[in-house]
């Protein structure tokens, strides 16, 4: 693995003196019309003894005991976020921040908006938000079935709470990714996607940040219900967008590496995301696979990521 792989193509967290106040969500009064599956539980493995981003906290393999959950088949919507915002008037955090990521290649040539240190891919743009992905001027009125981005943690809560569910444990979310294989290490089983003819899922193909191809058919996020689903019905698990998950990011290691990013994942309050995105690729951002895991602060938003919905059995 090259070292470029252990970097991420992930937005930075947003400042911390913006960090966003807690916000109270009404809870369970939406209708939402989600397609949602019901996962057994049982004795589930998580985790992987093979890392290959292991400063990450991938490993080690455990087993977990996991009582009967439902999740969503699909990432939720621009139609159905629409809906919630419809209905409750919620304002996201990037509404209220007034801008969020947007991957370079999105905007017109020339425009001139700041780049973060150290992810010169991404431009921080005024105006961006969850129904104008890409800034003023944008919209999602072509694509009500792709997955609702730029929302931050804070906000899959708030909506997960209207819906009458919440967000996924990483565990729930690990079990339910592998569609009943337990070894397995995408949701699609073990093939490997490339550049040249395998495309089981959304992701970066050709050479990162400048070039992508678009094998596979999109070079953005693409519809919820694309590709084939897993073993439980789930689709997109692993790529098209990162998904939020209920825990604090934390690696499990002694090693002083996990110690100092434990203490920074906890100074900025960081939520698990996992899956991915439309941005991953092998040579730079090896974290499509199950295993594979991030971590941002709950305020942060983004181009590329989004979240689906988990129920108590």
């Amino acid at each position: 693995m090259s070292p470029a792989a252990t970097t991420s193509c992930c937005a930075p967290n947003h400042p911390r003196e913006q960090a966003a106040p807690a916000r109270s969500a009404t809870v369970g009064c939406g209708r939402d019309e989600a397609v949602i599956v019901s996962i057994p539980g049982g004795a589930v493995k998580v985790g992987t003894d093979r890392p290959e981003l292991a400063m990450d906290g991938e490993s080690p393999a455990r087993r977990v005991m996991l009582p009967p959950f439902r999740i969503d088949a699909h990432a939720v919507t621009n139609r159905r976020f629409s809906a919630f915002t419809s209905a409750t008037g919620y304002q996201t955090d990037a509404e209220r921040f007034g801008w969020s990521y947007v991957f370079h290649l999105f905007l017109p040539k020339g425009a001139r908006h700041e780049a973060p240190e150290g992810a010169s891919w991404w431009r921080k743009v005024d105006g961006a938000a969850w129904a104008c992905p890409e800034g003023p001027g944008s919209s999602i009125d072509d694509r009500p079935d792709h997955p609702v981005v730029h929302v931050s943690w804070n906000d899959a809560v708030a909506f997960a709470a209207w819906a009458g569910g919440r967000l996924p444990s990483e565990v729930e979310w690990e079990c339910a990714a592998k569609g009943g294989n337990d070894a397995a290490r995408f949701p699609w089983g073990d093939t490997e996607p490339d550049d040249t003819g395998t495309s089981p899922c959304n992701i970066w193909q050709g050479l990162f940040p400048q070039q992508n191809t678009g094998l596979d058919g999109f070079l953005g996020t693409a519809p919820v219900d694309s590709f084939a689903p897993n073993g439980f019905g789930l689709f997109n698990a692993c790529g098209n967008v990162w998904e939020w998950c209920s825990d604090p990011f934390r690696v499990r290691s002694l090693s002083r590496h996990a110690k100092a990013r434990n203490a920074a994942a906890q100074a900025d309050r960081e939520r698990v995301m996992k899956g991915g995105s439309y941005l991953c690729h092998r040579s730079y951002c090896y974290r499509y696979r199950i295993a594979a895991r991030s971590g941002r602060s709950p305020d942060t938003s983004a181009g590329h990521t989004g979240f689906r919905i988990a129920y108590d059995g």
